[in-house]
Order: C-alpha cells, then structure tokens, then sequence
C-alpha cells in the first residue's frame, strides 16, 4: 500500500498510536502544539514546522520571505495555543549551487522575525539536498490558566476568526504575521474554549476542533469574511494558509466581545456532534459540508 492510499492525516494517526510519553507530557501529538510540564504556574509549549521547496514555496519567492515564514509559522502554532515563543533551532538543507546570497538573505528573514516577537535562535544544523528545506522546532511558554487547546469547544459556543480567508497563495502565506497579539488579548479578557490556527484550510481544521470535541458545527455562508484576494467561497472555506486564529467562546462572551471595536469575526456555532458539519447559505438553505482542505498525500 502506498501512503496516499492513507493520506497525511492517516499516516499521522498510523505512527501515533506507537507513540508512549511519560507523566511529563501533558499533551502530546494532536494539538498545535506537545503541551509539556514546567513550573508550578507555567507549561512549555513544543512545536515544530518543515517548509520545503516546491510545496511551501517556490524558486521563485523572496529569500527573505521564506525565511521569514520558516518562523512564523510555528510562532502561529504558540499562538495558537495562547502562548509566548522563547526558543529556536533551525535546520537548513540546502543545494550545493545555492548561492551564498541566497542563504543570507535566507537567514536575514529568520532574523527579523526572532527579533520582532523576540524569539532566540539557540543553534540547528546544515545539510545539503537536491531542494531547499528548512525545519524549525520551538519552545514556547504558556501560563496554565491560560492554555487552550482544540479540545474545549463546547455545544452553543460562537465560532470565530480573527480575519479574512482565502486567496493567501497570492502572497499572505509569505508575509502574514501570527496572531500572537490577538491571542493574548483574548486569553486574559475572555474565556476561550477552543483554539486552533488556519494552515489546511477553514473547514478541515475546523474539523480537527470537531474531532478532539466530540461535537458538530454550523457554519454561516453569510457571516464568513472572504478575502478580496479569494476567487469564491470555496477558497475561504478549503484553501490553506490563511493563518488566521480560529476559536469558539461561550455564547455570553462572544457578546462581551463584540460590544468592543475589535476585528474578529463570528461565523457560525458550536452544534451537537450528530449534526455534523453544515453550512447555512445565503437563502437559508443548509448542506453538510464534507470536511477536506490542504493535505500531503
């Protein structure tokens, strides 16, 4: 059997179920991020992400800018478990042809991020292979009263998003800046049950939240804010890389929320899990919608 045959999430699934952590685990494959014991009032957040050439960028790109998302992405994971980054290793493969300016500009995108959302970049490795790919493992922290994960959503909760969807191939998956602001704002001024943020696409990791709640959603045609830059509703449902915060809060926070000026916006509710997924249209009409975005295999 070929692994296509299983997909990406398949697979994943396939290895994690072998996998056997001790007590210092608090949460491990499944979430944005591992969730890992620490102090008394803090967990360390665990995350890593691969960028690789051809399918998360292309020869084409700005060196800078793919670097720069190389760590941006996993600062989205932290955030989305409404955590602080801290630390970071960075393993590079690189062609033998690359040019030297290349890798430099390369790193300075890395730089400029760990600087801005004060990341320390603690050392990596180098390596050579026929297209370029970069891996980044990070550390964050989070306080425990303040950790949300994908689990929480609960029945009668407002989904929400922090942004506009879809379209992000034509260049917000270069520069996009992790929610990391929005995430800590919420966190100490709301009860957030669930969190999660948007690579695969609305629906599929919505889907991921549905999975870990045991619970459906109704999401509404009307209320979903469509990028300009999206071609149709398709691609803010499906299209990946939005990296845009995707959470669900009671119902009587959702509305202390929105009595403030703020750019969140709500799109649906947390419904029973016989209810599935379904999407209420613009005529009132309702379909299920079959949970798929972006995937590997």
């Amino acid at each position: 059997m070929l692994i296509n045959k299983i997909g990406e999430f398949g697979l994943i699934e396939r290895f994690r179920r072998l996998i056997k952590t001790d007590s210092s685990v608090i949460v491990g494959s499944g979430d944005d991020c591992a969730v890992l014991e620490f102090d008394k009032n803090n967990y360390l957040l665990f995350t890593c992400d691969m960028l690789v050439e051809g399918v998360d960028f292309t020869d084409k790109d700005d060196a800078y800018l793919v670097g720069r998302k190389s760590l941006v992405v996993s600062i989205s994971d932290i955030a989305s478990c409404c955590g602080l980054p801290r630390y970071c290793l960075i393993s590079v493969a690189l062609p033998k042809g690359t040019a030297l300016e290349y890798a430099d500009r390369l790193f300075k995108g890395m730089l400029s991020i760990a600087k801005k959302f004060k990341v320390n970049i603690t050392g990596g490795d180098v390596s050579q292979a026929p297209q370029i790919t970069i891996d980044v493992s990070m550390l964050g922290i989070v306080e425990k009263k303040n950790l949300v994960l994908r689990s929480g959503a609960k029945i009668g909760d407002i989904i929400c998003v922090t942004g506009e969807l879809g379209g992000s191939i034509l260049g917000k998956h270069l520069r996009f800046i992790p929610r990391l602001k929005e995430a800590r704002f919420l966190v100490k001024n709301f009860k957030i049950n669930s969190m999660i943020d948007i690579s695969d696409g609305l629906v599929q990791d919505l889907g991921h939240i549905l999975a870990k709640s045991n619970a459906g959603a109704a999401l509404y045609e009307n209320l979903i804010p469509i990028s300009k830059y999206s071609r149709n509703l398709d691609d803010a449902l499906y299209g990946g890389e939005d990296f845009e915060l995707l959470f669900t809060l009671p119902r009587r926070e959702a509305q202390k929320l929105f009595k403030k000026p703020c750019n969140f916006k709500p799109i649906g509710e947390i419904v029973s899990k016989k209810q599935g997924l379904r999407l209420i249209d613009r005529k009132n009409k309702e379909k299920t919608l079959k949970i798929k975005g972006f995937t590997h295999f």
